[in-house]
């Protein structure tokens, strides 16, 4: 698992962006799929999120993670649903101590975010629909409603696809150029006429830092190229696979 220094600094916050080593599952799922909206067996993703919390000093119970929709919807989380239970969110916050927040990704940013004075934590499932949308200025506000204050949310950005793996159409750049006219620079030419490069991370940090957050830092991965370390939708897509597995992140407050 990897983890990421403005979280790594703060009190009684734990985290991780696991890789998807050390599971149980096979094929195109090996070895720690977590998504239960894969097409893995479900006692194999059970395992995996039971090995992924073991690393972090949990019970398996205590994962929470949501029914992902590429979405800016926010769930406030209070005690632990079941898989078949969770809502349609992109983004969780608690206050509860014991309760990991857990995210879903395959090339999307999956963030994690932690006030340690006001004791609220958050985690965001951003891929630029659900950024573009405002997930993340909607895991800050919901963080803030229980007692955050944006000025002492530090925040990292796990492992996603890179800019160098990231190539878009021509149609792709308009919609945030509309919104942020200085987002020109997060795309570069493709060698395909026409075509961009996308820093999805970038995106999501700039995000970050307009809406007050300081110290966000992105981690270095590209998860479309590291085939060995993580799950990548695009990879699968471009190797012709039917389905692919998904990485997990999570972050929780200790008592």
């Amino acid at each position: 698992m990897l983890t990421i220094g403005p979280l790594n600094d703060l009190p009684r916050v734990r985290h991780a962006f696991f890789t998807r080593q050390g599971g149980v599952s096979d094929g195109l799922y090996e070895s720690l799929n977590c998504g239960y909206g894969s097409g893995d067996d479900k006692d194999r993703v059970g395992e995996n999120r039971a090995r992924a919390m073991a690393r972090i000093g949990l019970e398996p119970d205590r994962l929470v993670t949501a029914y992902q929709v590429h979405s800016a919807q926010v769930a406030v989380v209070e005690n632990p649903w079941t898989p078949g239970e969770a809502p349609r969110a992109d983004a969780l916050v608690t206050r509860v101590p014991g309760l990991a927040l857990g995210v879903l990704s395959a090339d999307c940013a999956p963030v994690l975010l932690a006030d340690s004075k006001a004791r609220v934590v958050g985690a965001a499932h951003a891929g630029w629909r659900g950024a573009l949308g405002g997930v993340l200025e909607a895991v800050v506000e919901a963080m803030e409603e229980l007692g955050a204050k944006r000025g002492t949310i530090a925040a990292g950005v796990g492992p996603a696809i890179a800019q160098r793996s990231y190539e878009v159409g021509p149609e792709f750049p308009g919609p945030l150029l509309e919104q942020s006219e200085d987002s020109g620079d997060l795309f570069c030419p493709a060698r395909r006429e026409g075509r961009f490069l996308f820093d999805l991370k970038g995106y999501v940090a700039r995000r970050l830092a307009r809406i007050g957050l300081v110290g966000v830092q992105c981690l270095p991965c590209d998860t479309c190229r590291e085939s060995d370390r993580f799950f990548s939708y695009r990879r699968s897509r471009q190797r012709g696979e039917p389905d692919y597995g998904r990485g997990l992140s999570a972050i929780y407050l200790e008592p």
